[in-house]
Order: C-alpha cells, then structure tokens, then sequence
C-alpha cells in the first residue's frame, strides 16, 4: 500500500486516480511515499525519509525546495498547461477591465444614490469618464510562451490584436502551437516600445526577477498596460506605481496585491485568481495525480521540474530505477553488480538532467533487496528501487 499525503486540499478528480486499494490518500501521514500540494509552503518542512516524490497541482514550485529534493534523489512533478485557459481567460478580462475603464465604471456607478430618474441621469452624466478603447489593431506583448503564453498569445490574435512574442527558450511544442501570427522579437527592450499591452508568463527565477523595471516601462507607449497573473516580483511595482502617477502607464493588472499597491490609481488588484476555476484545478490534480502513479508504479517520469524525462514500456515484471549525481561510469557499476547476482538487462534507458541522471532498468529476474542495497551503496548513489 503507497502512502500519498495531501498538503492541501486536492481536487477528488485526482484524488480518484489514486486507487483505493493500492494507496492510502491522508493529510496526516508521517511516513508517504509521495506528497500531494498545491500552495502549502515546504522549505520549512522536515522531509520524511521515505519520501521519493512531491506532486505540484499546479506549474509553479516556488513553494517546494528542489535543491533540497534533487540531492535526496525526490522527484519533484507539476502540471505545465493544466490552468493554461483559465490564466488566459483571466488575461483578456484583464485587458477589458483596463481598456475599458470597467472597475472605476463599476465603483462609481454603485455609489451612486438617488431616485431613478436622479441615478439615470448621472449615469449618462458620469459614464463620458470612463470612455475606454477597443482590442483589435491594439498590440499585446507576450513575456514567455509555455503552456499559458501562447494560449493567450493566440486569443489575442483571434481578437484582432497584434501580438510580440518574446521566449528564447521556446519548446518545439509550443512553437508547433503558436499562431503564425504571432511576431518574434529578440529581446524584452525591443518589445517594449511596440505594445500597449504586456502579459508575463515566466517563473520567477534571478533572470527574470524585476524583469518589467523603470528602464522597460520608460520605452512602452503612453497609457500602456502591464498585466501579471505569472509570479510575484517579476514586476518591479515601485517603477510601476511611478509610471502610473507620471500618466507613462494607464493600469496595472496584478493577481498579486500588497500593502504597496492597495487602492493606488491605475492598480487593479485580484486575489491571485489566475487558476481558480473549478475545471483548472481538476485538470491540475487529474495530470499530477496521473504522473506521480506512474512514476510511483512504474518509474517514468513526466512533467518533473529537477529529473530527466523518461518513459519505458515494461518489458519484464522486474524493474530497477536509479537516480544518481551525474557522474562518469555509473552505469557500468550499476551493471557490474547485477551481473555479479546473474541480473540480466533485458532492456534499460538513461538520461540526465543537470545534475541529475536516472536509469530504468528492466530485469530478467527477481530484485533482491541485498541486490538494491549495494547498488544503493555506491558513491553518488542517491536513491534505488525494485518496483
């Protein structure tokens, strides 16, 4: 019986992929062989020594210290694309509610007070405030084209929008789904002075950390506006708050709100709501949910932010996984030691990752636990099993 401990409440969509009879789904385990999370903080967590996987219901994992997983051997697993329509919904309310003027509309319509016939008239008084602009021939710029990105890179040309889209590290799959309409720009400064719009869809790593500041935001046109539904701090919201009072920005969208922008002009603050739907969180937990049994019973690996990506048919009942430092001649100890206990490779891929390296092996025999213990003894060795 796998033991899979919940950090937080997952969707039962998942959870029902996890069979009854073959594991035992709490939020009090004390020793799981997986965990299941979705915004739970774990850098202060002390992991449990059968740990061996850690399950994302979402993309980002800034909540999860993966140094501290990879060098105990813990596959770390998230779900890239699994809210990408409920984020790229939000992004195009996000460019109405601007565009449009739609919240300062709404707050001074609902305190307004009066007769009908009063309210009628200050609303037709009023609304000349708000006058607004509409979408097509308007030009968005796309900071990261996953999953999220190019979904939105898309919906923006199906409004008739221009859309600049910026990733050097673009996967061939999101390249295969993007729209041909979509231009390429080869840096962040070059889109800035084209758009009047910019949508972020980067983790948060050194690289992109502030990557919207003063210098950027000088460069965009007039009345633009800046929409971040990716991760705290790729914004520098001081540079923000400044372009805003200077008239340089008309809004800021952000599902990121702090003491810093609470009720500041030009801020439209949400509460983080980019995947809060019930299909997003469903899809969520159903891929993590899926990845971390077939990783748990079988030893593949898909979606994993620190482990190679491996997918191997099973070939005999007897399967060895090992991850290991990514070192020289590994392997060829790993073999040694089968071949000393008459273990036969019936077939086997390796694959690294930084530095990580991970072998599937398929086994003619039965594993012994003496077999995986010596295996598990080698130098660099950093975690065995017999699945």
């Amino acid at each position: 019986m796998k033991k899979i401990l919940t950090l937080n409440n997952i969707s039962s969509q998942g959870l029902d992929r996890l069979p009854h009879d073959d594991y035992e789904v709490s939020s009090e385990s004390s020793a799981p062989d997986a965990i299941l999370l979705r915004s739970y903080k774990m850098h202060d967590m002390e992991i449990p020594e059968t740990l061996l996987a850690v399950g994302r219901a979402g993309a980002g994992v800034n909540n999860i210290p993966l140094d501290k997983m990879s060098e105990r051997g813990i596959a770390v697993f998230n779900a890239p694309g699994a809210n990408a329509n409920a984020v790229k919904e939000l992004v195009v309310a996000g460019m109405l509610l601007a565009c449009r003027n739609l919240c300062q509309a709404w707050d001074y319509t609902n305190n307004l007070k009066g007769t009908d016939a009063e309210i009628s008239k200050a609303v037709e008084e009023g609304k000349k405030k708000y006058v607004g602009y509409e979408l097509p021939g308007r030009t968005l710029g796309v900071i990261g084209l996953g999953a999220i990105g190019v979904k939105v890179a898309n919906a923006a040309i199906s409004l008739g929008m221009n859309v600049i889209g910026y990733d050097p590290g673009i996967s061939v799959q999101s390249a295969w789904n993007l729209s041909a309409d979509v231009q390429a720009t080869s840096s962040v400064d070059d889109m800035m002075s084209k758009v009047d719009f910019i949508s972020l869809h980067v983790p948060l790593i050194p690289a992109t950390k502030n990557i919207i500041n003063a210098e950027r935001l000088a460069k965009m046109k007039a009345s633009g506006v800046v929409m971040n539904f990716a991760r705290d701090g790729i914004v520098d919201d001081e540079a923000v708050l400044a372009a805003l009072d200077s008239d340089q920005l008309n809004a800021y969208v952000t599902d990121f709100p702090s003491n810093l922008l609470m009720g500041k002009k030009g801020v439209i603050n949400l509460p983080h709501l980019g995947a809060s739907t019930n299909e997003a969180e469903e899809n969520c937990a159903v891929m993590v949910a899926d990845q971390l049994k077939d990783y748990l019973e079988n030893g593949n690996v898909t979606n994993s932010v620190n482990f190679p990506e491996i997918k191997l048919s099973r070939a005999t009942t007897n399967r060895l996984s090992v991850v290991n430092t990514n070192m020289p001649d590994m392997v060829g100890q790993i073999s040694h030691i089968l071949g000393q206990n008459d273990l036969n490779i019936h077939h086997m891929v390796n694959e690294s990752r930084n530095d990580i390296a991970y072998t599937l092996m398929d086994i003619d025999k039965s594993i012994s636990a003496d077999v995986v213990e010596k295996i598990n003894s080698i130098e660099g060795v950093l975690a065995t099993r017999s699945l």
